[in-house]
């Protein structure tokens, strides 16, 4: 006999014993739970509890709320949410009369907050923890026991083929063991065959993925309950130190203190932007960075670092990241008298990309004009950090060629002490008078560095004493970061294997036929359609073919020895 594929024969109906040995064979090649209520739940409050559960841990289910979840955080992007932006929900709620209340009812301004939100965020949760530990105790179940032995028909395998050799039985299920292990299976001998098993590293990915997803939705809640996020505008030479009073606006999660807030501080010491001086693109930024002093701890040593765009400083779990960058003129402030009462660099917000700016200098106390009278000063500041005759409107460059700066100075009562805060970058001049000059216009004028402008009638004069540059830093913490990225990581690794892997099997059997000759069988089994299988079991019956060759077929006159075996599929294999 040589290559051959056994099958039934013509008109013959396989055995209610050999479908269930088959089945036995191919069993638990996943860990995937068996649907035992097709026919629907049993009556009963438990038996209504079991079918819930059932469904819960489901894996449809699992993946219908993670595309819920998904779906779920599309409002969170488009809407504007209050716990990010509450001046852009304002001016949604004014834009939007009708709406408003429709999306107030629906949670859409705090989305991640919301009931529905978390309802879905707890049941995905729970529905991969239920899929994944019965799972894990069946796959662990699986390692520790044996591969099935083989089935009595070889011949209803995916991939089946034999061919009759005048070795042992006992040679050729000793060289197959041998080679299986090889080979990287786990292989045993069972009776009169060789039972062998590989890719349970399949499964592996495929806990492995669902664990990473749990490990990732336990990262970004932690992250989101317990996250803080704040800005500092700093201008060159002054620090900050992060502690909650120092902020200009902050923002954390829920169960946020501010005994988690890390120890550290920094100072600005320089800030550097260069620009594109020619080309279309000119006056685009080219570098900015921050050179700054920093320590951690109350008695930490002073550490150099430099911050650039989207490269952040990392202080445990804090990241200091460069957000904004403007310039702060220099200014001194001189009442009636001649005494100084003002003098700091004052931070101007860009209005443009040339950093054309505008801000407000404001003297809450210490001014008298020339009678002596207290008053408050507030000016009014518009800055070119390069103008240009004819371009008086803005600035023609970003860096400081040829800085000018615009003051309007008001005096009076600035309403700071009326108990309403205001913005320190707006002047109300509903209780201020203007300075008058001497043709009886509203005082303004132009000043460059190290110019003088001077109040009339004695009231005092403010100079322009040079530019420095401010940066603005948001400060992030938000724990379990580090959690959250390996857990996509090993999610990514972990699908990967559960696609590429191919969990099979395959048994050689070698017994004595009618003749006194050996016939050897070999059979594979894979969990889904796959190629490989085929491929590689022909692989395997080459290598001990060679090792148990093949006699001479009887029925085929002269001493000609049957060639080497081919894996074809057998008829009545399942496809």
């Amino acid at each position: 006999m040589s290559k051959s594929t056994v099958g039934p024969a013509p008109g013959e109906t396989p055995a209610a014993s050999d479908e269930q040995d088959l089945g036995a064979a191919g069993s638990q090649l996943s860990t995937a739970p068996v649907d035992t209520l097709a026919s629907g739940p049993a009556l009963g409050i438990m038996g209504w509890a079991r079918w819930f559960w059932r469904q819960l841990t489901s894996m449809r289910v699992a993946l219908l709320l993670l595309l819920l979840l998904a779906l779920g955080a599309i409002p969170g992007s488009l809407i504007p949410q209050s716990g990010t932006d509450e001046t852009k929900v304002a001016e949604f709620r004014q834009a939007h009369g009708t709406l408003a209340p429709i999306y107030d009812r629906l949670g859409l301004f705090h989305v991640y907050s919301s009931v529905w939100f978390s309802a879905i965020y707890i049941l995905l949760f729970v529905s991969l923890i239920g899929c994944i530990v019965p799972r894990t105790w069946q796959f662990v179940g699986q390692l520790r026991s044996r591969p099935p032995g083989a089935p009595k028909r070889l011949t209803r395998l995916p991939a089946y083929t034999t061919w009759r050799t005048d070795a042992e039985p006992e040679q050729v299920r000793a060289a197959a063991l041998t080679l299986l292990r090889k080979r990287r299976f786990r292989a045993h001998l069972a009776g009169d065959a060789v039972a062998a098993e590989k890719g349970y590293l399949r499964e592996v990915g495929n806990l492995s993925f669902h664990i990473a997803l749990i490990v990732m939705l336990v990262s970004f809640a932690c992250g989101q309950l317990y996250k803080s996020e704040g800005n500092k505008l700093v201008v060159e030479g002054d620090g900050f130190s992060n502690t909650l009073t120092q902020y200009n606006d902050f923002k954390s999660g829920n169960l946020f203190s501010t005994d988690d807030l890390n120890p550290f501080s920094f100072t600005l010491d320089k800030f550097t932007g260069t620009y594109e001086t020619s080309g279309p693109n000119t006056g685009t930024a080219r570098t900015f960075q921050s050179a700054i002093t920093y320590s951690v701890g109350a008695y930490g040593k002073d550490k150099k670092a430099v911050v650039k765009v989207n490269h952040p400083l990392e202080i445990d779990d804090s990241k200091i990241y460069l957000t904004a960058h403007g310039y702060a003129p220099v200014i001194t402030v001189r009442d009636g008298k001649g005494d100084v009462v003002y003098r700091d660099a004052v931070p101007l917000l860009p209005l443009d990309s040339n950093i054309t700016s505008s801000g407000v200098i404001k003297v809450l106390d210490g001014y008298r004009d020339a009678k002596g009278v207290g008053e408050q000063l507030g000016i009014s500041a518009f800055f070119l950090p390069t103008y240009t005759k004819g371009s008086e409107a803005a600035s023609t460059f970003p860096a400081l060629r040829n800085p000018v700066l615009n003051l309007t100075p008001y005096h009076g009562d600035l309403g700071v002490d009326s108990g309403i805060p205001q913005s320190v970058y707006q002047l109300d001049k509903s209780h201020m008078k203007e300075f008058k000059d001497s043709k009886g216009a509203q005082l303004r004028d132009n000043l460059k560095p190290g110019e003088t402008m001077t109040l009339p009638n004695g009231a005092g004069s403010v100079t322009y004493e040079g530019t420095k540059e401010w940066a603005n830093f948001q400060i992030t913490q938000q724990p379990a970061s580090g959690w959250a990225l390996g857990g996509a990581i090993a999610a990514i690794f972990g699908l990967a294997g559960s696609l590429f892997l191919q969990r099979r099997r395959v048994w050689v059997r070698a017994v004595k036929g009618d003749d006194g000759v050996t016939v050897v069988e070999m059979g594979g089994l894979g969990r889904s359609e796959s190629a490989k299988v085929p491929e590689e079991l022909g692989d395997l019956a080459g290598i001990l073919y060679d090792q148990a060759p093949s006699t001479p077929d009887p029925d085929t006159p002269g001493p000609s020895a049957s060639p080497e075996p081919e894996v074809v599929p057998a008829e009545g294999a399942e496809k």
